[in-house]
């Protein structure tokens, strides 16, 4: 990685604690979110995976319309560090999925 990518890599992860930190308080079922992206291909790499504990509550969280809400706090938060990204890259998973589908393993799962 670059000197330059890591900048960019610093702006990113704090911007998502930062948004991580409020939907743990906003959003039932959320516990957790990560990035995965590409530098070499970078902004159109970037993929932001946000993870609920059960796949009850993440249809919750969608029926009362939490991702339009959520997708508004990581691109504002994201946009603050200077970053574009469009809400079509950011994704929903449970961890119920990750445990039935890939039996616990998110770096199998999260590597599709």
């Amino acid at each position: 990685m670059r000197k330059t990518d890591k900048k960019i890599d610093n702006h990113i992860r704090k911007a998502l604690s930062d948004a991580c930190e409020t939907a743990l308080n906003d959003f039932f079922g959320f516990v957790w979110l990560t990035h995965l992206v590409d530098y070499s291909a970078f902004p159109k790499s970037l993929r932001v995976v946000c993870v609920f504990d059960t796949n009850d509550n993440l249809k919750d969280f969608t029926e009362q319309n939490g991702r339009k809400k959520f997708d508004a706090l990581i691109q504002k938060n994201l946009t603050a560090v200077g970053v574009a990204m469009d809400s079509g890259r950011i994704y929903y998973d449970t961890e119920e999925s990750c445990n039935k589908a890939n039996n616990g393993s998110w770096t199998e799962r999260l590597a599709k």
